[in-house]
């Protein structure tokens, strides 16, 4: 059974998320939050699997309360997955950036958002084409001294940096073991190599971390 905490500062919002996601038979609500406060205490008390999280919230907001959660032990295994009502949220990429592991409008389709909360659920990350353009728009426009260091990537292989370039790319691990005549199995290992060694918690975190360092560009790796 996947727990999910809800975190909306609207009843009826947080009301419609708990009837859909108690409608399936593999999730289940243990809390609704109605600011970043409560919802960053839910995270201590329950452990949920996953938390559907509202960026604009009084008192402490969304943002907040992500960068809480997945930046201490005592949640670390706690999934956070960003609801807001539009695409370009201007808070999208930092809240990506204090360890959020996917984004998810508001008005996505009942059915994609439980499977997004599946997929968050498992470990890998849920990024709309539109947030991955964002992601990337907003690193261009970052000042060079903002960004890590290229030798961030220093303790990676050849063969991890080729893997990094894909994953940042949105390729999943059947098509990087594709790509990279692997079999799928040795693809997970890889990805799993580079979570370990950049200390990621997902691959959306791989995602930033390759832009970041410059190791893909929006023009290309």
């Amino acid at each position: 059974m996947i727990r999910v905490v809800v975190a909306d500062d609207q009843a009826l919002v947080r009301g419609g998320f708990r009837v859909l996601v108690d409608s399936a038979p593999d999730l289940q609500v243990v809390g609704e939050a109605s600011d970043g406060t409560e919802a960053v205490a839910l995270a201590r008390k329950e452990h949920p699997d996953v938390i559907l999280m509202d960026i604009r919230m009084p008192h402490l907001d969304g943002l907040e309360a992500t960068r809480l959660i997945c930046g201490s032990e005592e949640t670390q295994g706690v999934r956070v997955l960003i609801l807001t009502t539009f695409d370009l949220d201007e808070y999208v990429y930092a809240a990506l950036r204090a360890g959020a592991s996917g984004f998810l409008l508001k008005d996505t389709p009942p059915n994609d958002l439980l499977a997004g909360v599946r997929v968050v659920a498992a470990g890998d990350a849920l990024l709309a084409p539109s947030v991955t353009r964002q992601l990337i728009s907003e690193f261009v426009r970052r000042p060079a001294s903002d960004r890590p260091p290229p030798a961030t990537l220093d303790v990676l292989t050849s063969r991890e940096r080729e893997v990094l370039t894909l994953v940042a790319r949105g390729w999943s691990n059947a098509e990087i073991a594709e790509r990279l005549y692997l079999s799928p199995a040795t693809a997970k290992t890889h990805v799993g190599r580079l979570l370990t060694k950049l200390q990621a918690r997902d691959r959306t975190q791989l995602v930033v971390i390759a832009y970041e360092t410059g190791l893909v560009t929006p023009s290309g790796p």
